[in-house]
């Protein structure tokens, strides 16, 4: 009795608690504190150059995992131990033997380095934990252990690495899987993509919360992260204009008025597909292409887009870019149908054409009747705007030889016959032997037989896309001219560049480029780049329409604003100008005015003109050598269109209750009422105006059945003065 009332020493009472008074004190397990624990002895000891598993601490969802064992000698030993899933109790472990328990785990070491081990760890066994071979997606893991993986030498311990194994049935590659998992839905009915997101098969997609390889443990851990959309599995989003669906945002309770009724099930979304019989092409292995007969009708006149026959009964042919770029040698002519067109030919290929290609016999549109071109030869000066890359021949053993640069092919045509054809053709002289790359220049233009000059028409009233813009110089006698852009050609210089017509309703960028050298006045610059870019624009007056009179000025003609050119300051340095007006800006606006025949009719209201500046250096290499510098000098046009007349003004109704705008919210008024607006496509128009007038018919029998007039004389007894009727 004294023995058992004797007080226990602090040691003893210590002793006699254990570990779970321990716990009751606050503390957490041994086992909750050994990965931290590991952690900080593995980054501290590769600083002392001791024995180390980098990582200390690994998490295996899958049969195999490996960690280097950094410091390793030869006589380096590792052994596995199992840790017992109790808490708290970590047992030694058996140092000095690599074993593995019952077979279940192997470890083999690889050597990775000076001093490195590969260490690996891999499950031997099998996973049966799942009864049924399709639920390869178990909530709970079928094998959940602790391992640990120690490195000795000597008997003496001197690294650890914990393994936290967490294993899925889906996890093993031992296991025997099913062939047919995967079940293709009905895509009549449901989506074939249901889960977008899921990349990796047999592993969780962070964030994927449609991913069915995610346990509900891992789900949670970025439920409020989740990919929205179709990625995100939202593949077949639910209408929102159906009365079952919620808004997301605030609106008020009556908002919308209207709505749809529908099964969730049908969605636009989804739909029948058209199951139809198929059966293979009967096609021999070498199809030949067959030219058609040739389409001949010009014998009872030609309509637009006919191809011009020749009196022997072929096309008569001018060189054309096809679509893809490419030129296209034999390509017809098409009646009435303007064109120009650019073909770089090699001149070591090129064959001189024959003189009776062009001057073939050509149907009029009469039946037996001809009609033969008259064609103009002209020579050409400046091979450099034609020829790229020549060489100059000091030998003459070859004749030289002619070569054409630009052919020009006027028709005049009278109803649904050609009444005329004029070809002028410019041509040059080159050596035999000359090599370089050529560029021609082909035009195609259809004339009136009674138009005076070549100055036609550019629309009938209001303008055509694509036609040059009208417009007069009134300072001069000749006063018809056009406004051009330049076009490239040779070395691209401004000395060499030729001219092409600006044409209504293409933008157009273009430039060239001027040689300057280091000892330029910068006066001098200015002047001289001020007039190439006003010799683009040599006009003072446009037309409005495309038929305007060039002999009445008040037949619809507009003066041309021009912005000077800014005056630049007086600067001396040598090699640098400030200000240099590089840049020409031609602005054109244009409005619709109108319909003829249903086709919209444009005009131009107004035409600026305007430069930009720019700071010129001389670029200078290693040295700076009195040599050419390129100054690059460009002209832009820009058409502008503007509406005919000013748009309606905002009520006040619109701009006070702005949070019903169709542009800037959500919820807007037109919705309001959706079953009946143009955009429910869902229901035949006949049919929402009959359901609409039955609702309307509905709440005005509603409100009569309900004797407003009643409720009005018991006001009226209430209130004499205001309800006489009653």
């Amino acid at each position: 009795m004294a023995a058992a009332g004797r007080r226990r020493g602090p040691c003893e009472a210590r002793r006699a608690r254990g570990p779970r008074a321990v716990e009751g004190m606050g503390f957490p397990p041994a086992s909750a504190l050994l990965p931290g624990l590991l952690l900080l002895l593995g980054a501290l000891r590769p600083l002392r150059g001791d024995l180390v598993f980098v990582p200390s601490v690994l998490r295996m969802s899958s049969p195999e995992v490996s960690a280097s064992l950094v410091g390793a000698g030869e006589e380096v030993t590792v052994s596995l131990a199992e840790l017992p899933a109790e808490a708290g109790v970590w047992p030694p472990p058996a140092c000095g033997e690599p074993r593995g328990d019952a077979g279940t785990w192997s470890v083999a070491l690889t050597p990775g380095g000076a001093n490195v081990l590969e260490v690996t760890v891999r499950f031997n066994g099998s996973l049966q934990c799942s009864s049924n071979e399709t639920d390869a997606f178990a909530e709970m893991p079928c094998l959940l252990q602790t391992l640990l993986v120690s490195a000795s030498h000597n008997s003496s311990c001197l690294a650890h690495l914990l393994i936290q194994v967490e294993m899925y049935a889906n996890s093993s590659l031992a296991q025997n899987a099913s062939e047919n998992m995967a079940v293709i839905p009905h895509q009549v009915y449901q989506p074939l993509g249901s889960c977008p997101c899921n990349l990796v098969a047999g592993a969780c997609d962070i964030r994927c919360c449609c991913d069915q390889e995610c346990s509900s443990q891992l789900r949670e851990l970025f439920r409020m992260s989740c990919f929205s959309g179709v990625f995100g599995g939202d593949v077949n989003p639910v209408f929102d204009q159906l009365c079952t669906v919620g808004t997301t945002h605030p609106v008020p309770d009556w908002f919308p008025l209207l709505c749809v009724q529908s099964s969730l099930a049908n969605s636009p979304y989804l739909g029948h597909f058209y199951h139809g019989a198929t059966s293979p092409r009967q096609d021999p292995d070498f199809d030949v292409y067959l030219e058609p007969g040739l389409k001949d009708s010009s014998d009872l006149g030609y309509r637009q887009g006919d191809p011009i026959m020749t009196s022997k009964k072929t096309y008569f042919t001018v060189p054309q870019v096809s679509l893809a770029g490419q030129c296209l040698r034999d390509a017809p002519v098409a009646f009435l149908q303007n064109f120009a067109a650019e073909c770089a030919t090699n001149l070591e290929v090129y064959q001189e054409p024959d003189s009776q290609t062009v001057n073939v016999e050509i149907k009029n549109g009469v039946l037996g009747g001809t009609v033969t071109p008259t064609v103009i030869y002209e020579e050409a000066t400046g091979l450099d705007t034609f020829i790229t890359s020549t060489e100059s021949f000091l030998s003459s053993g070859s004749a030289p030889r002619n070569v054409h640069v630009e052919e020009h092919y006027t028709f005049r045509w009278y109803n649904n016959t050609i009444s005329e054809i004029r070809v002028r053709i410019l041509r040059a002289e080159i050596h035999a032997h000359q090599k370089g790359i050529m560029t021609q220049r082909f035009t195609v233009k259809f004339l009136s037989h009674d138009s005076s000059n070549e100055k036609e028409s550019s629309g009938n009233p209001g303008y055509q896309r694509g036609k040059p813009l009208r417009v007069l110089n009134t300072n001069r006698e000749n006063n018809v001219t056009a406004l051009h852009l330049w076009r490239s050609a040779g070395r691209g210089l401004c000395t060499s560049a030729a001219l092409a017509p600006i044409l209504f309703g293409e933008d157009v960028l273009s430039g060239c480029l001027l040689e300057v050298s280091i000892q330029e006045n910068c006066t001098q610059l200015r002047e001289d780049v001020v007039e190439r870019l006003e010799s683009l624009i040599q006009a003072t007056h446009i037309a409005v329409r495309g038929n305007s009179d060039y002999s009445d000025l008040s037949d619809g003609w507009l003066d041309i604003m021009r912005v000077d050119a800014p005056v630049a300051p007086v600067n001396s340095t040598s090699g640098a100008c400030l200000d240099v007006p590089t840049q020409l800006s031609i602005r054109v606006l244009v409005a619709d005015a109108g319909a003829v025949q249903g086709l919209i009719q444009q005009e131009v209201v107004g035409v600026e003109t305007r430069f930009s500046t720019v700071n010129w250096q001389y670029q200078c290499g290693l040295t700076c050598e009195d040599r050419a510098g390129l100054l690059p000098i460009s002209a832009a046009v820009q058409f502008i269109q503007i509406p005919a007349q000013l748009p309606r003004p905002l009520t006040r109704f619109q701009i006070n209750f702005t949070e019903y705008d169709c542009n800037r919210n959500d919820v807007c008024w037109p919705q309001l009422l959706y079953p009946l607006t143009q955009y429910y496509q869902g229901e035949p128009h006949s049919q929402r105006v009959a359901k609409g007038l039955m609702l309307a018919w509905f709440l005005l029998l509603a409100v009569l059945l309900s004797k407003p007039w009643a409720r009005m004389c018991r006001l009226g007894a209430l209130w004499p003065s205001a309800y006489k009727s009653c």
